[in-house]
């Protein structure tokens, strides 16, 4: 197991640096080729674990992918085309893998089991389960921590005789992941689906989809349709440059922030407006990060630039759509807070009690262990800021990648040496993030 020791901040960060690419746009991508109907080539694929489990189960589904002048190419045999495995596909750590696949699966004619690791295993299904058993999927599960729940290793039976069933459905929550499985499992239906979110998603799979042929439109008031009748169940091939993954630029962009930035730039963020919820909270706060967009491409980008001493910040509050636009960038966000003068409020964001950790949880702990005053309640917390150096401390990142490198992030202000136990999984998205943090001129090591 390994772990961080992080030494403060004697100055500010300096440093030009890229991220990479996005886990979500690259999952989609190695999946959505897998169908296509001819080879797709991915530039910029996210170099973590969570990624590599993606590819690995799509080879497993008799999908060739070979590595090519700095990218891939997928050879995709088509919508029908993919064959059963001839063992278990693991998913690793990797949440979107296993709640897509229930949906690509969930329509091919043959059973496939999926399972993970220890954390991955402990993750409650019955979110995308239910609404794919409405459509006719059969999924069996496993008892676990919750009665009622299923939890991996999953078995998923495939189409009986006949298609799936379309459906007319309204997300409880606003989830990518499982409105991604569900329009994976319509491809497959025999009827329209329409799917209805509560806030704004993630939109990177109909974004693709569209873009490679497929049966979707996106309406207003959050409708997401998919209409397979008369359509030739082809998905052309695409080539796709995947963007820098804003959830991990969020990490490098708070240790500016907090530390201060001389400057600090981060080239070629996906700003895809689902999730540019952490800038437009931080810009809310008084955080100046400037963005440079680039034009072109199907997801809009930027290089984002911190310069300056340490922001005087104000505290925020954070819900409804801002939550669900930054879901996955609350523990670094909370990080800031400490840093901001008053209380910051997160809202909305139950969500995060079954991700890696109980995000919640796990984040209060962080921040009380540096010293900071927080509040937890069940749908959220709130972190009173202080100016004061933060307590060195010894912090649990519970296995979670995102709790690891925001308490790296906060050991920058801290007032001594801090130690961070349980970082193993940060491999599973952001592999470089010592790296980078050590070209920024900050002392990390890891041991």
């Amino acid at each position: 197991m390994t772990a961080f020791e992080v030494d403060p901040m004697a100055g500010p960060l300096r440093g030009d640096v890229s991220v990479p690419g996005d886990k979500s746009i690259s999952h989609r991508a190695l999946m959505f080729g897998a169908l296509a109907s001819g080879e797709s080539r991915v530039r910029g694929l996210g170099s973590g674990a969570d990624n590599a489990r993606t590819r690995a189960a799509m080879a497993a589904l008799g999908v060739t992918i070979r590595d090519s002048d700095g990218g891939l190419v997928i050879s995709g045999v088509g919508v029908d085309g993919l064959r059963e495995p001839s063992a278990v596909i693991d998913c690793g750590n990797s949440g979107t893998s296993i709640r897509l696949l229930c949906g690509l699966l969930s329509g091919q004619p043959f059973s496939t089991t999926l399972t993970g690791d220890e954390s991955l295993v402990k993750r409650p299904m019955r979110r995308v389960i239910d609404p794919l058993g409405i459509m006719g999927a059969v999924i069996d599960g496993q008892a676990g921590a919750v009665a009622g729940q299923l939890y991996p290793p999953l078995v998923v039976h495939g189409r009986r005789a006949a298609p799936l069933r379309g459906i007319d459905f309204a997300l409880p929550i606003a989830s990518a992941q499982v409105k991604s499985a569900l329009i994976l499992a319509s491809l497959y239906a025999d009827e329209a689906t329409r799917l209805v979110e509560p806030g704004p998603s993630r939109d990177h799979t109909e974004r693709m989809l569209a873009h490679m042929g497929a049966p979707i439109r996106v309406e207003p008031g959050g409708v997401v349709r998919i209409e397979p009748a008369g359509w030739d169940r082809v998905l052309a091939p695409a080539d796709v440059d995947v963007p820098g993954d804003p959830s991990s630029a969020a990490f490098i962009v708070a240790a500016a922030v907090v530390a201060g930035g001389d400057p600090v730039t981060i080239r070629g963020v996906c700003t895809n407006p689902t999730r540019s919820g952490f800038l437009d909270v931080l810009a809310r706060m008084g955080a100046a990060v400037h963005r440079d967009e680039h034009d072109g491409g199907a997801e809009p980008t930027a290089d984002l630039s911190v310069r300056g001493a340490a922001a005087a910040l104000s505290g925020a509050v954070v819900s409804g759509e801002d939550t669900v636009r930054a879901i996955d960038e609350i523990p670094i966000l909370a990080v800031v807070a400490a840093r901001s003068t008053g209380v910051t409020e997160f809202r909305d964001a139950a969500e995060l009690r079954v991700k890696e950790s109980d995000r919640i949880a796990t984040t209060v702990a962080m921040l009380r262990a540096f010293g900071v005053n927080v509040e937890e309640r069940p749908d959220g917390f709130s972190v009173e800021g202080t100016d004061a150096p933060l307590r060195a401390a010894r912090i649990d990142a519970a296995g979670d990648h995102r709790i690891a490198m925001s308490a790296a992030v906060a050991a920058l202000a801290a007032d001594g040496p801090v130690g961070i136990d349980d970082t193993d999984n940060v491999a599973t998205s952001f592999p470089s993030f010592v790296s980078l943090m050590k070209t920024l001129g900050v002392s990390i090591r890891q041991v």
